[in-house]
């Protein structure tokens, strides 16, 4: 195995050739560690553990006989190739718009409402214009993208299409009816809460003014109030100033 180098190859073969069991035991060990420091980036856990005596066993040409931590791997399951994974068949006409653009088709020739159909095949459109850039580096014409549109629609979209053709995707989506709805709803369930009295609370500011003032300090500042303007009363008496 390139992976190991050369040397490691040959202290397998070195190791093989040692008759005492308890001996070769041992080595297998001390290179499997130093398999180990070869990739040192590698997590150190059980899975690579296994698969160092494995590379060992396969380096050796399955001729190394030591008590390991593992069971050495069969011959049969060297080279094996994997399991193919299966695959959904979808008939997709579009690849590159995938399975998700059918099912919201399917959704959009169920809407009842022809806002919220309209709302629908538009929001489809845009989403067919972002995957295809994805895709491709031109940007597509709206004929192009309607053509798509209508026949993975299967025609049961003609009416929408053609709006969508002659004015344009409206800006509303699916969601905004249901959001403004619930909107809505919210505004008439809060409408029965009282609403601030804005002139009351002036009326009761003006009265907290005229009601005589209990605090214990309001003595002094009205006196302090009153010195003030009796200095100032004397101030302007005098003559020169």
């Amino acid at each position: 195995m390139k992976e190991y180098g050369s040397n490691v190859q040959k202290l397998t073969e070195h190791i093989v050739k040692i008759e005492d069991r308890t001996k070769r035991t041992l080595y297998a060990h001390i290179l499997v560690e130093l398999m180990r420091q070869i990739h040192p980036n590698m997590r150190d856990n059980q899975d690579y553990t296994n698969k160092l005596w494995d590379d060992l066993y396969i380096i050796s040409g399955f001729e190394l006989d030591v008590d390991s931590p593992f069971p050495p791997p069969s011959k049969e399951s060297l080279g094996k190739k994997p399991l193919t994974v299966g695959y959904n068949q979808h008939n997709l006409i579009y690849r590159h718009y995938g399975r998700n653009i059918d099912l919201l088709l399917e959704k959009a020739v169920n809407t009842e409402n022809e806002e919220d159909r309209l709302a629908f095949v538009s929001y489809i459109f845009r989403l067919m214009r972002s995957f295809f850039n994805t895709w491709n580096k031109d940007n597509p014409e709206d004929h192009v993208l309607l053509g798509q549109l209508d026949q993975l629609a299967k025609g049961k979209l003609k009416e929408e299409i053609d709006y969508i053709r002659k004015n344009g995707p409206v800006d509303a989506s699916p969601k905004d009816r249901n959001s403004s709805q619930e909107r809505n709803r919210g505004n008439h369930q809060g409408s029965f809460k009282a609403q601030p009295n804005h002139n009351q609370d002036r009326q009761n500011q003006n009265n907290n003014r005229n009601r005589p003032n209990n605090n214990k300090f309001s003595g002094r500042n009205n006196n302090n109030n009153n010195n003030r303007n009796n200095n100032n009363n004397n101030n302007r008496r005098k003559p020169g100033i």
